[in-house]
């Protein structure tokens, strides 16, 4: 199964979050019509069912060929009870163990029997499971899919097994520096909220995970409700179809009542700073700022990601001193993440010297300190937004692909509609933007250093 963890990459991660917009996601019939004019190039049916299901359509050219999302807006945020963190993470696996009706292999030879392919990922904020296969065998995915998300079962040597597969996973991924330095800082950063852990949770919590039997099937009960989840259908299909098979697969699916209270985090008032200790490794230096929640409303986060975008872009100043001329870093580079509830906005570089760790440091702070007073040049500004607007576009070309880019705005916000929204802002961010973020949200009291290099600490300090 794929997980995902917060790598130290340095690709821009769409993280999600929520908003007050859920309550915007359709409760009538269909629509496919929004005040905000669309950027999304096709056209989105929404139907919601009276249990809460979100149903989401696209039509796409694509002939023969259809994606089937399931989009449930539970991840690692929502793993509140101390001793159980790692449970979002687990059931993307255990949801395929199976069901009375199809065990793990009967599932398993039903997708080869209709050309599809399936697999799920999580994350900090949800959950998805997917398949792409034959448009023609579409009754057939709602069919399995729907038993398995209302009628899962698992012994608990079964659970037991997958536990320890979770263990297994945390092991092999905890091997790599940058997930350590990932959890670290994270630990650091958060004292009260649960983006405290990653997805994969705490060790301890995975290692007593064999023992929580009773809890994982609480954990089900509570979030795998339609409330929590959006179907989404983009291919050679109709949303009339769609629609028809959701009311007939779905519409019998309880609604819960649960709501997990999630602590806010505090104002960060003062800097942290964690290490790794290793001299095999190439150094590394991160420096992670208090970023915002994910708002369709506000240009934040677009005005954040120009900012980013043209501050490490390989033609941009800092990436040409400190990569192109002085040759002191590899790569250096940064993004917001996009998230339900305030998260972390990483600045990294990884150090060709360790001796050069602090003098990398102070040259992205002095940068990012530049971008609070010097306004920024009007046609790279233009030239920015429009590469980030369309670049998003250009990538749409598949139904996987198309779904994936709108899971994202439904977990963040439970409304595909979100992404329209989103984009919208772009236009709107000023070069008075940029600088005001900047001021914002990258001050030393929000900080958070993280390292990697051969000395007992960093240095940095």
């Amino acid at each position: 199964m794929k997980h995902a963890l917060q790598a130290l990459a340095l690709s821009t991660a769409l993280l999600v979050s929520p908003a007050a917009n859920a309550q915007k996601a359709a409760a009538s019939p269909t629509t496919a019509a929004t005040s905000t004019k669309s950027v999304f190039p096709y056209p989105i049916q929404q139907k919601q069912l009276a249990n809460g299901l979100n149903v989401v359509t696209v039509p796409f050219d694509s002939p023969g060929l259809a994606s089937f999302f399931l989009v449930v807006r539970a991840g690692s945020r929502d793993e509140v009870e101390p001793g159980h963190t790692g449970f979002a993470h687990f059931f993307e696996h255990v949801m395929f163990r199976g069901t009375e009706k199809y065990s793990k292999e009967q599932y398993d030879e039903v997708l080869q029997s209709i050309g599809a392919a399936a697999n799920a990922n999580t994350s900090l904020d949800r959950t998805v499971y997917h398949m792409t296969g034959n448009a023609r065998m579409l009754e057939k995915m709602f069919e399995v899919e729907a038993d398995r998300f209302q009628n899962l079962k698992y012994s608990e040597h079964d659970f037991k097994a997958e536990a320890g597969a979770v263990k297994g996973e945390y092991t092999k991924n905890s091997a790599s520096l940058y997930t350590q330095l990932n959890e670290k800082v994270a630990d650091a950063a958060f004292d009260k909220h649960t983006y405290e852990h990653t997805t994969m949770g705490f060790f301890k919590d995975i290692v007593d995970m064999p023992n929580q039997y009773q809890y994982s099937l609480s954990f089900f009960d509570r979030f795998y409700r339609p409330e929590y989840t959006t179907l989404l259908v983009v291919g050679d299909v109709k949303s009339e179809d769609v629609n028809k098979l959701a009311d007939k697969y779905f519409a019998s699916w309880k609604r819960g009542t649960y709501q997990p209270n999630i602590t806010p985090e505090p104002a960060q008032t003062a800097p942290r700073a964690v290490h790794i200790q290793n001299a095999n490794f190439p150094p590394l230096v991160s420096l992670s700022y208090r970023g915002p929640a994910f708002s369709d409303q506000s240009k934040d986060l677009p005005a954040l990601d120009v900012l980013t975008t043209m501050l490490f872009a390989e033609n941009s100043p800092l990436y040409q001193q400190l990569v192109v001329k002085e040759q002191k870093v590899r790569f250096v580079g940064g993004s917001p993440n996009y998230t339900r509830d305030p998260y972390l906005m990483t600045v990294r570089a990884s150090v060709v010297k360790p001796q050069d760790m602090a003098y990398v440091k102070d040259q992205i702070t002095k940068a990012l300190e530049e971008m609070k007073t010097k306004p920024v040049d009007a046609k790279r500004l233009a030239d920015t937004k429009s590469a980030l607007k369309y670049g998003f576009l250009m990538g749409l070309d598949a139904p996987d692909q198309v779904a994936n880019a709108l899971s994202q705005f439904i977990w963040l916000t439970g409304d595909v509609q979100s992404l329209n929204r989103f984009y919208a802002q772009y236009d709107q961010v000023t070069a008075a933007d940029i600088q005001a973020v900047a001021q914002k949200y990258f001050v030393p009291a929000g900080l958070t250093v993280g390292t990697i290099g051969p000395g007992a600490t960093s240095g940095l300090q």
